[in-house]
């Protein structure tokens, strides 16, 4: 009888170290609101919809201590409507994010889907990923800076902090037997975090990112060519055939009190249009310019209002004129507790110039504002009232 207690005691210490050097957290959020769009199509739509604010999501994460420093870990993310209760990212199971790796003092080694360097270092400084939403990402998410699209198949590396600033990159293999860059997804990015000051810079390229399995196709809200196309905004779907898509992304905020000051820089490259275009549009690489300055301010500890302009502007493509974004954002959040908070945001978008359709031929530039239905003409106004939750 004394052995067995023995035995038994030492059995339950066993198991209280073992829990102590591993952990699985469940987390999430749930963001829910009433949209305005005056403009979906040439007719004003009001709606409910889900993730604005922030993507509702549920997820797994975990670590494991495996002694010398060494850690084990993982996440599995799953992207959700609250309206009818569907799967995200165009109905994967783990569509934001899945992973698992192991970590170090050198940094961390991850395999599997996940965000490149320009949405790690770049993404967390324009007002879309802060107060603004989706909404008030710039035009189309044209330089993924919103986390529109994201990497399958990919291994990255983070290094460790080195008083503020962090640095690493991603690889993801096309998987295309015979032709070693198809697909393939590459990226490098550093930022630097210390006192006020933030800064972020990131680089994105991307293979044929339209095919099947490329960035734009199975890295997104869609799973098939078909879907995309009928998705994708019409900011960029002229472009969308180009052999290769690469992003070039900067930013910086400084905090001085309660306020804080940000800009964004971004260079958008489509280079090597489709073969089924027709002269002189085959062949030819079109870049896009963005900046973006914006605002906030803690009027309190509960209460957070916000302001940003963003401007995006095209090259000329064969003797089409150039097409222009002019974007305004503002919004209010106020949080009932640490976990939850009800907002207010409003966005306003102007287009000019022409830009070329996914058919190849030139067309009026016209409003879309990022994950809406896009308008009819040069104008677009959209608001949200929503709440937010997290656990």
């Amino acid at each position: 009888m004394k052995k067995s207690l023995l035995a038994l005691a030492a059995l339950g210490a066993f198991a209280g170290v073992a829990h102590a050097q591993s952990s699985v957290t469940l987390y999430g959020i749930i963001d829910e609101g009433f949209n305005i769009n005056t403009n979906a199509g040439g007719k004003h739509l009001y709606n409910l919809s889900s993730g604005v604010m922030q993507g509702s999501r549920f997820g797994l994460r975990g670590t494991e201590d495996l002694g010398g420093g060494l850690k084990a870990l993982f996440v599995l993310e799953n992207g959700f409507d609250v309206n009818n209760g569907k799967l995200g990212q165009g109905g994967l199971m783990f569509g934001r994010q899945a992973y698992v790796g192991l970590s170090s003092q050198f940094g961390t080694v991850t395999l599997g889907r996940q965000y490149d360097s320009v949405v790690d270092y770049v993404g967390p400084l324009e007002a879309g990923d802060q107060w603004g939403g989706y909404i008030a990402a710039h035009p189309g998410d044209i330089d993924n800076f919103n986390n529109a699209y994201r990497t399958n198949n990919t291994v990255k590396y983070t290094s460790a902090d080195y008083g503020g600033l962090k640095f690493g990159g991603t690889y993801s293999f096309g998987g295309i037997a015979g032709n070693f860059t198809s697909n393939q997804i590459w990226s490098l990015g550093a930022g630097y975090n210390n006192g006020p000051l933030v800064l972020g810079v990131g680089y994105l390229n991307a293979r044929t990112p339209a095919a099947s399995g490329g960035l734009f196709n199975n890295g997104g809200t869609t799973t098939t060519a078909a879907a995309f196309a009928a998705t994708a905004s019409p900011v960029y779907a002229g472009y969308t055939s180009a052999n290769t898509y690469q992003v070039i992304g900067a930013g910086g905020a400084y905090t001085f009190g309660a306020a804080t000051v940000g800009l964004t820089y971004s260079n958008i490259r489509f280079a090597n249009l489709g073969a089924s275009f027709a002269s002189p549009f085959k062949g030819q690489s079109v870049t896009f310019n963005n900046a973006e300055i914006n605002f906030k301010y803690q009027l309190t500890p509960a209460l957070l209002v916000g302001a940003a302009y963003d401007y995006t502007r095209g090259a000329d493509i064969a003797g089409a004129s150039r097409a222009q974004y002019h974007q305004g954002a503002i919004g209010v959040d106020y949080f009932l507790s640490k976990r939850t908070d009800v907002y207010v945001m409003g966005v306003y978008q102007h287009a000019l110039g022409d830009t070329l359709t996914a058919a190849g031929g030139v067309a009026p530039a016209t409003a879309s504002i990022n994950g809406l239905s896009g308008s009819q003409n040069q104008n677009q106004l959209a608001a949200r009232v929503g709440i937010r939750h997290k656990f």
